[in-house]
C-alpha cells in the first residue's frame, strides 16, 4: 500500500511526520511525504519518499499580528492547491492529511476514490473545553469557547476559499464551497488522530465520535546520530545550560534578541546555547555556544530550562525530556501552547514576544531554574507522555482502514 502523508508549513509543521513516516514504513508501506522544497532533504534522511508540493513559507516568517497570519496563510494556500493534486497523482492508496492539507485532500478525495485519515498536531474541533488555539489561552467559558470554535472554522474556511474552488475546477468537480466540505466531512464523521499528549490537551468530552487523541509522534533521527562534538564539551564543561531559541519565528531580528538573550542569562547566572533559527540568533564567549539544528532529542535533555516560541513540537519535545520551559509565544497557536504549558506547572506564565526584555527574562528564567515544582511538573509530564505512542496508534488505524 502506497501511503502519502501531506503537510505544509514551518518546520514544526512537518519534522513530527518524519517519524510518523517512519513509523508505518517499518509497518511494511511504501510511505512518500509531500511537502515543500525546504524539507525535501529531512524527508529523504527519514528513508521516506519526497513529493513536492509548491509553496514556500519562507517569505512569511516574519509576520506577527493575526492579520498579517490571515494574510500570508491564504496566499500559501492557493499555491498550495496547485500542486497537491500531481502529488497524489504519481500513486497513492491512502492519505494522511494534516491540519494544513486536510482542507485540500479532502477534494481530491471526492476525485480520486482515495481514502484519507487526518492526522493532526492541532486540535481544531470546537469544543466548551478551551477556545480555538488560533485565538491564544484565555478561556471564554463553554459556550464562549464553542462558539469561538465555530468561528474560527468560518475563518479557516475563508483562507481556503481560492484554493478549494481552483483545485475543484482542475478536477472537475462540481463547485462546493470550502464550507460546505467541512461539514460533508463532519457529517461523515471522517476520523482524525491528534498527535499531541493528553498531559496538555485531554481528549474534549464533547468532541464527536472519530476525534481521538493518541499521543505526539516524534521527528525521526539515526539511532547512531550524535551532537556535534563543539556542542558536547560545551555540555560537559560546566552546569547544565539553557537554551534559548525560536525556531521558524522571528526572521529579521536575530541582533536584538541574540543580545537580549545573553544578557538575561548573564543576569541569571546561567549558560547558554542559542539555537540560530530563522531568527539567524549568534554569540560568542565562554558561557554561551552557537548551534544550528539538532535533534531535540538528544540535546533536551541536558539542559536546565528552554526558551523557546512554544511551537506544538517544542512544547512536547520540552516535556518529554523533563525540561522545565520559559514560553515566549510570537503567533498563530504559540499563546495556546504556552498557556498550556504554565497550566501544567511546567512553565511560569508565558512571556508575550512583543513585550520580552532582558530583566523580564533574567527573571523567568530565575523562578523556572530556582523553583524545583517546574521540573518537577515536567517530569510529571514526560511520565505521562512515555505511556503513550502516537505513531503506534495511527499504525493500528491505517491496518484498521486496509481491512476494511
Amino acid at each position: 500500500m502506497r501511503i502519502l502523508i501531506a503537510t505544509a508549513g514551518s518546520r514544526g509543521d512537518v519534522a513530527p511526520y518524519t517519524g510518523l513516516g517512519a513509523a508505518l514504513r517499518r509497518a511494511g508501506y511504501d510511505v512518500a511525504v509531500a511537502t515543500t522544497d525546504t524539507f525535501a532533504p529531512m524527508v529523504r534522511d527519514a528513508g521516506l519518499g519526497f513529493r513536492r508540493l509548491p509553496a514556500d513559507t519562507r517569505g512569511h516568517a516574519g509576520v506577527r499580528s493575526n492579520r498579517e497570519v490571515m494574510r500570508a496563510a491564504a496566499a500559501f494556500t492557493a499555491e498550495l492547491g496547485q500542486g497537491f493534486a500531481d502529488a497524489v497523482s504519481e500513486g497513492t492508496d491512502l492519505l494522511l492529511l494534516s491540519t494544513t492539507t486536510a482542507p485540500l485532500g479532502w477534494h481530491i478525495g471526492e476525485a480520486t476514490g482515495i481514502p484519507s485519515l487526518g492526522v493532526y498536531l492541532q486540535p481544531t474541533a470546537p469544543t466548551g473545553d478551551f477556545p480555538p488555539v488560533v485565538t491564544g489561552a484565555r478561556s471564554l467559558g463553554r459556550l464562549g469557547n464553542r462558539t469561538a470554535g465555530r468561528l474560527a472554522l468560518r475563518m479557516a474556511d475563508r483562507i481556503y476559499a481560492e484554493a478549494v474552488a481552483g483545485l475543484r475546477e482542475r478536477l472537475r468537480l462540481p463547485s462546493l464551497s470550502a464550507a460546505a466540505m467541512r461539514a460533508r466531512q463532519e457529517r461523515a464523521g471522517w476520523p482524525v488522530l491528534h498527535g499531541f499528549g493528553t498531559a496538555l490537551v485531554p481528549r474534549p468530552a464533547d468532541w464527536r465520535p472519530g476525534l481521538e487523541v493518541v499521543g505526539p509522534w516524534w521527528p525521526h533521527h539515526d539511532a547512531g546520530e550524535r551532537l556535534p562534538s563543539e556542542l558536547e564539551d560545551f555540555l560537559d564543561a560546566g552546569p547544565r545550560p539553557v537554551l534559548v531559541g525560536f525556531g521558524s519565528m522571528a526572521a529579521g531580528d536575530g541582533e536584538r534578541l541574540s543580545e537580549l538573550a545573553v544578557r538575561a542569562l548573564r543576569r541569571a547566572g546561567l549558560r547558554g546555547i542559542l539555537q540560530s533559527g530563522n531568527a539567524g540568533l549568534a554569540a560568542e564567549g565562554d558561557d554561551v555556544l552557537t548551534v544550528g539544528d539538532v535533534p531535540h532529542a538528544l540535546l533536551f535533555p541536558r539542559l536546565a530550562a528552554a526558551v523557546h516560541h512554544a511551537g506544538a513540537g517544542t512544547s512536547a519535545a520540552t516535556l518529554r525530556a523533563a525540561v522545565p520551559s520559559v514560553a515566549v509565544p510570537v503567533t498563530a497557536d504559540q499563546p495556546f501552547w504556552a498557556g498550556r504549558l504554565a497550566r501544567i506547572g511546567a512553565a511560569p506564565a508565558p512571556v508575550p514576544f512583543t513585550t520580552l526584555t532582558a530583566d523580564g527574562l533574567a527573571g523567568a528564567l530565575g523562578r523556572v531554574v530556582g523553583d524545583e515544582a517546574y521540573a518537577r511538573a515536567a517530569e510529571k509530564a514526560a511520565r505521562h507522555l512515555a505511556a503513550e505512542d502516537g505513531a503506534a496508534r495511527v499504525v493500528e488505524a491505517v491496518r484498521r482502514l486496509t481491512r476494511a
